[in-house]
């Protein structure tokens, strides 16, 4: 009997206690730096990494190390201790929170312990990520790396620089991950910070937590719903990215559950069937061990039932034992010619035990009826349930169809009727608006404006509401399906673009600014450049480069005013030195003639000579 109950234990430790192994093995590390010696500590990374290792653990992953506040050596141990673990696993997983910088293009995750006075520091006090992949590059199936290391970073303010040019960036800088089935995601697009959180934790966290234990929800989609919260709630400033690729086939952090095939299975299932093997054993101690494991409920009820049943057939075959063993001393006592007094004892000794025997024969067969019927029972709860239970999908299957149906239906007809209304408006600039039962009594002009007074709240349109659709409220619709996940018709002022568009309860479409203006929340604040620096076309400050003086084509063409006008001016007399006087005043002598001595008076004179009587001298020119 020993043996027997040892060998019904043992089979019903295997049924009930033993969990399906996972096809897969998967292993992650997670570590949060929150306590940095030279910097201000960060609140949130090492409450991040508590959640997302609990997230990993109720994941079923096969082994998880959190790790929180490490310097390092400490980082650089976890990531050469994981890499083994990944060896053996199909898929392995490291979460980052806390502070990360780039230097020239690489990425860096930073200790605790760092202080990076200069730039040169980095190399000998950070951890670059390309150490991180390769600690997940022997994993066979997936290599996920989830960098929440994208915060505002401190050192990069006091850092010294070794070489001017030496290029540090705001953020992370992209990746392009060279092995295949390798995924990194940033808590922000490369180039921009990431928010730590007012709450316990950083809203990239939450929404990790959120989303990727998802059963069955492939990873990119995964992550495309942890993009969708995260700018939600941080009004569209902080945008998580990912970098790598996949195949073709979904890959999700979490198995997806079996599907059934036909009816679901009761809740009870597995009692059922360890009921069931309970009662091909049939004995006292099988029934004893289920009702240890179960020891109420309705197959308890059977159970307890089934243990009547083995107890009134123990008492039938003790009362046939005994009558038996009655027959056989009354047998003896007749060969042996015992008194009569000893015969009569015999007698009713075996009379009293076969009157027992047949009173536990009628017990059994009462116990025997009374399990019967249970049993019958019991089949005919199943049977119902299986049947309420295919009858209650298959209607929500029929509803579901109808709902999608009349869906599908009602979009058609929106379009088509927004589509006649838009032939019918022909060139109006004013909204056609399809009709709906809400807002009967507004004109098109009003709903129009009304529907741009809401496009400037969500910040989609910087445009006047004047009630006007036109080719600028046109594109502000367009930019609210981009970035709000819709799809209204951007050539109509709909009633149902517009309830969309109230209830969102900020902005939606980021704030763009003009050149020389940077985005700062909901406003935008002029850019200040220090001295020597000015705004270039990227709405960058950039240093102003040193020219030469050049000449240009007004300078030559100057000069060449000046160089005609001085060469057709008239000549200028000229003198020999000497001055001659008459009574007409003083006058210089022209250049050619000299001044003549005379007593008398000279008439013409010859060979072309010319005088003039002056008196005593004269001007003469040859």
């Amino acid at each position: 009997m020993g043996a027997l109950r040892f060998l019904i234990l043992l089979v019903f430790a295997i049924s009930l206690g033993a969990a399906p192994a996972h096809a897969e093995r998967r292993v992650a590390l997670v570590m949060g730096n929150s306590a940095y010696k030279s910097v201000p500590k960060l609140s949130n990374p090492a409450n991040d990494a508590a959640s997302v290792g609990g997230m990993f653990k109720k994941s079923g992953f096969d082994w998880i190390d959190i790790r929180t506040d490490l310097n390092a050596s400490e980082m650089r141990k976890a990531l050469r201790d994981f890499g083994g673990r990944a060896r053996d696993a199909e898929v392995a997983v490291i979460y980052y929170a806390g502070h990360g910088i780039e230097l020239d293009g690489t990425n860096y995750l930073i200790p605790t312990d760092a202080a990076l006075e200069t730039d040169s520091d980095v190399l000998d006090e950070t951890v670059a990520l390309d150490r991180a992949l390769f600690a997940v590059e022997p994993a066979k199936q997936l290599r996920l790396i989830i960098l929440d290391a994208c915060r505002d970073n401190p050192f990069s303010k006091t850092m010294k620089r070794t070489v001017a040019a030496r290029a540090i960036g705001r953020g992370l800088a992209k990746v392009e991950p060279s092995s295949p089935n390798t995924m990194i995601a940033f808590a922000a697009k490369a180039g921009s910070t990431a928010s730590d959180g007012d709450s316990k934790n950083s809203p990239f966290a939450a929404a990790l937590v959120e989303r990727l234990p998802t059963p069955g929800l492939d990873l990119r989609k995964a992550f495309g719903f942890v993009r969708d919260d995260v700018l939600k709630n941080t009004s569209y400033k902080q945008e998580p990215y990912v970098y790598g690729s996949l195949g073709g086939d979904d890959v999700a952090l979490v198995a997806a559950k079996p599907t059934a095939t036909g009816p679901q299975a009761s809740p009870d299932d597995a009692i059922r069937r360890n009921y069931e093997l309970a009662l091909q054993l049939g004995t006292r101690d099988g029934w004893d061990v289920f009702l240890a494991q179960y020891p109420d409920g309705f197959y308890a009820g059977l159970a307890k039932g089934q243990l009547n049943k083995i107890a009134a057939e123990e008492v039938r075959a003790a009362a046939v034992e005994k009558a038996r063993q009655a027959e056989e001393d009354k047998a003896r006592l007749v060969s042996d010619r015992a008194k009569k007094t000893e015969q009569d004892k015999a007698a009713a000794t075996a009379k009293a035990a076969e009157d027992a025997r047949l009173a536990a024969e009628k017990a059994k067969q009462l116990e025997e009826t009374k399990a019967a019927a249970a049993e019958q029972r019991r089949k005919e709860a199943e049977a119902a349930a299986a049947k309420a239970l295919a009858d209650k999908q298959t209607a929500e299957k029929a509803l579901a169809d109808k709902i999608a149906s009349d869906k599908a239906a009602a979009e058609l007809a929106a379009k088509q009727s927004a589509e006649k209304k838009a032939n019918d408006g022909g060139e109006q600039k004013v909204a056609v608006i399809a009709p709906t039962s809400s807002h009967p009594s507004l004109s098109p002009q009003e709903a129009a404006k009304l529907m741009q007074s809401e496009l400037r709240r969500v910040g989609c349109l910087s445009a006047a509401a004047d009630g006007e659709w036109n080719a600028a409220s046109q594109r502000s619709l367009s930019n609210f399906n981009k970035y709000a996940g819709t799809k209204f018709d951007s050539k109509l002022a709909s009633f149902d673009a517009l309830d969309a568009i109230k209830a969102k309860p900020g902005r939606v479409c980021p704030l763009v600014c003009d050149r020389g203006f940077r985005a700062d929340g909901d406003t935008c604040t002029k850019i200040a450049c220090r001295v020597g620096y000015r705004i270039n076309d990227d709405n960058e400050c950039e240093k102003v480069q040193d020219k030469k003086p050049l000449a240009t084509r007004e300078d030559a063409k100057k000069r060449d005013v000046e160089r005609k006008q001085s060469e057709t001016a008239p000549t200028k007399p000229q003198t020999n030195g000497q001055i001659i006087c008459n009574q007409a005043g003083c006058r210089p002598v022209r250049a050619g003639c000299r001044i003549a001595q005379h007593t008398g008076a000279v008439g013409a004179g010859t060979s072309g000579m010319y005088s003039a009587n002056l008196g005593r001298q004269s001007e003469v020119c040859d």
